[in-house]
């Protein structure tokens, strides 16, 4: 699959775009409830929604950034931990979900960060109805590369196999949707460094992972 960069990106602005009107959506919901609304207690239950959702869209517009942006303001290398509190803010707004971490290194570089942000994505997508996303990512200096893991383990476990061929490289360039712009990103990312990645699904887990040659 060879896609052009400004189709990429187009279709990463989709994707962002869709994922940040729910949010958007329910802040301009709750200010016209505001507006009209008298009674002390609805006001104030109008405020915790605001809160809610503008806390909702500045977590998401934080992690897409990172995931699909420049990652402006760091160097080559990305402290674990920043991509740590984007997943942990992501995940957090799904009482269903249940996130384990396995983070060895305290940093890794951009394309790393950016791998990881992206199956951490496509791992919580996975579980429309709850389970364990389990996280690790090291970068390994004996081996020059960064290895990342991700697994999702739930009931009736839900991936789009086009994204998994966007991951793999073979999904059909008229076939590219925002849905799988992320995985042909990341299968495009990988391949310029000399990486792999790849994936295993089975009815209760999927797992993502990916070898990436690094600083």
């Amino acid at each position: 699959m060879t896609t052009s960069s400004l189709e990429l990106a187009s279709l990463l602005c989709s994707r962002l775009c869709h994922d940040m009107l729910s949010p958007v959506g329910a802040l301009s919901n709750g200010l016209e409830l505001l507006a009209d609304e008298k009674d002390p207690e609805m006001r104030a239950r109008c405020f915790e929604l605001l809160d809610q959702s503008a806390r909702i869209s500045t977590d998401k517009l934080k992690f897409f950034r990172l995931a699909f942006g420049a990652a402006g303001g760091f160097g080559e290398m990305v402290p674990v931990s920043e991509a740590k509190a984007l997943i942990d803010a992501l995940v957090s707004n799904n009482a269903r979900v249940t996130l384990n971490w396995a983070l060895p290194s305290d940093s890794l570089p951009k394309p790393a960060i950016k791998t990881l942000l992206n199956f951490a994505l496509i791992g919580l997508e996975a579980l429309p109805r709850g389970g364990t996303l389990d996280i690790a990512a090291e970068y390994r200096a004996d081996h020059g590369a960064s290895e990342i893991v991700v697994r999702s383990s739930g009931p009736r476990i839900a991936f789009d196999r086009d994204v998994g061929r966007a991951l793999e490289g073979t999904l059909p360039e008229g076939d590219l949707s925002s849905r799988t712009a992320p995985a042909a990103m990341l299968d495009q990312l990988a391949k310029a460094i000399g990486g792999k990645l790849q994936y295993v699904l089975a009815d209760d887990a999927l797992v993502l992972g990916a070898v990436l040659p690094g600083a």
